[in-house]
């Protein structure tokens, strides 16, 4: 927990010194932002110097001419009006997953063009949710106005909503009809749209399709067991031909919102319920949590590497695109990246739905992400226009087509280069639009202290500190201390 604290407080200082050195290393356009001052100080200083030092004859000469020159093309009225008149510079706090942060850059880059008189600084934050919230939650307790557009986790609309503007009095009413209803209405909180939706997700299965071929496998596997079978299979073969880093299975292990994500998948595959239930009740305690938990906590050192309890997205993809894994899960982010050039798998994968436990179907966490503008912004007018912009149907096409992230406007789900780009869009639409919500709204504003409680919970069975009917019984009291809720079987 130290060098989580540690990491979110550099976080929260490198952001900082970004915000305010006006500069950022991640900046869309990092010259723009000095050229406001220069061109102030040049026409002063050498007008009043030059007649000083040089003799009067020369002053008799050429006393007016330099100057006047100069400052006809660098006007002191102009340099002093222009920046306040026009310039405004706009924050964006974006992601850094993936292809995130550059495809960010390139939008902002197409805003400044139709937007003259407008700079977008684009910011990275941290890749963990719980570090780039606790970088936010700083930034909120201080009103800053540093900060104008942000990019927040669809569990945040309940905890956060104070913090940001309603969107709806900027525009997004005339478009909130293009997007899923079901995230418009997660983001809308008290009446306020908060979050205008930029790109949805959900939990998949990422597959070798030339290794299950090579090993007799005619499908990917439908339920749990099947995996664990299919890749201890794989594992021990290409072990077996010289490939001694090959796992069969990676995934997001280390103690962070995307092990509750995984985790509820598991869970709700088998029939255990989502940790709290939509109407307030503690259900994580029950018998199916417990055997799906200790289950995969036997995945740990066996089909995936010890080092999974420590893994994110990234660390995941790392080794699945390296060719060392014959299934993953993750987002839908890692299939462009997954068929780039430089990747050993390109072509050689594809995606499935979850596997299944006792309850027949398998189930995949919602995820996602929205643009927020702040309410300490000094330019909401404008950050709300670059929001927009962002989230628009075009911006996500094209996110869409580079990135593989998912589209939360509806008819982009039949846009003929958006399925030829990823084609599981529409072979997986049900996946997406049926996933499995986390607790954050009958949770709210103590979401992020639920899923710590899970997710650290969790952990402890994977690592082998802890047996999952003894940290659910503990979990389940600890959540009475917090919520105040009963009890109950899913």
């Amino acid at each position: 927990m130290l060098n989580r604290r540690v990491s979110i407080l550099l976080g929260v200082l490198v952001i900082l010194a970004m915000l305010f050195a006006a500069c950022g290393g991640n900046n869309a356009t990092p010259n723009n932002t000095t050229n406001v001052e220069e061109p102030a100080d040049e026409p002063v200083e050498e007008p009043v110097e030059e007649p000083v030092e040089e003799p009067t004859e020369e002053m008799a000469e050429e006393p007016v001419e330099e100057p006047t020159e100069e400052m006809a093309e660098e006007p002191t009225e102009e340099t002093a009006e222009e920046p306040s008149a026009e310039e405004i510079t706009l924050r964006v706090l974006a992601g850094n997953v993936g292809q995130e942060l550059l495809l960010t850059q390139q939008a902002a880059e197409r805003f400044m063009e139709q937007n003259p008189g407008i700079t977008v600084e684009v910011l990275d934050t941290p890749d963990f949710v719980q570090d780039r919230l606790g970088v936010y939650l700083q930034l909120f307790e201080a009103q800053s106005p540093e900060g104008d557009v942000f990019q927040i986790d669809v569990i945040w609309p309940g905890d956060l909503a104070e913090h940001f503007v309603d969107l709806n009095e900027y525009g997004a009413a005339d478009v909130a009809g293009e997007h899923f209803p079901a995230i418009i209405e997660n983001n809308t909180v008290d009446g306020r749209l908060v979050g205008i939706p930029w790109f949805t997700d959900a939990g998949l299965l990422y597959y070798r399709t030339d290794l299950l071929e090579k090993y007799g496998y005619d499908a990917p596997p439908a339920t749990w067991d099947e995996l664990e079978e299919m890749a201890m299979a794989i594992q021990e073969g290409e072990r077996a031909e010289g490939n001694e880093d090959f796992w069969g299975y990676v995934w997001q292990g280390n103690a962070y919102e995307g092990l509750t994500c995984d985790a509820l998948e598991w869970i709700a595959s088998n029939g255990g319920g989502t940790i709290v239930s939509p109407d307030g009740v503690i259900t994580i305690n029950n018998p199916a949590a417990v055997e799906i938990v200790d289950q995969a906590a036997g995945w740990v050192g066996t089909i995936s590497p010890p080092g999974v309890t420590g893994y994110g997205e990234e660390e995941a993809r790392a080794v699945w695109q390296a060719g060392n894994a014959a299934f993953m899960r993750n987002w839908p982010y890692a299939y462009s990246l997954g068929n780039a050039e430089d990747s050993a798998i390109a072509g050689m994968f594809d995606v499935a739905p979850l596997p299944a436990g006792a309850s027949g179907s398998g189930a995949a966490t919602l995820g996602g992400w929205q643009l927020a503008v702040s309410r300490y912004s000094e330019h909401p007018e404008e950050a709300a226009r670059l929001a927009l912009f962002m989230a628009s149907a075009e911006e996500q096409k094209i996110r869409a087509i580079e990135g593989s992230f998912n589209p939360t406007i509806m008819s982009l789900y039949e846009d003929p280069e958006v399925l030829e780009a990823s084609p599981f869009f529409g072979s997986l639409y049900d996946v997406f639009i049926n996933a499995v919500a986390r607790p954050s709204t009958v949770t709210a504003p103590q979401y992020n202290d639920v899923s710590t409680l899970f997710f650290n919970s969790v952990h402890s069975v994977l690592t082998g500190d802890a047996e999952a009917e003894d940290a659910f019984a503990e979990l389940e009291l600890d959540l009475q201390d917090l919520l105040g809720f009963e009890t109950g079987q899913p």
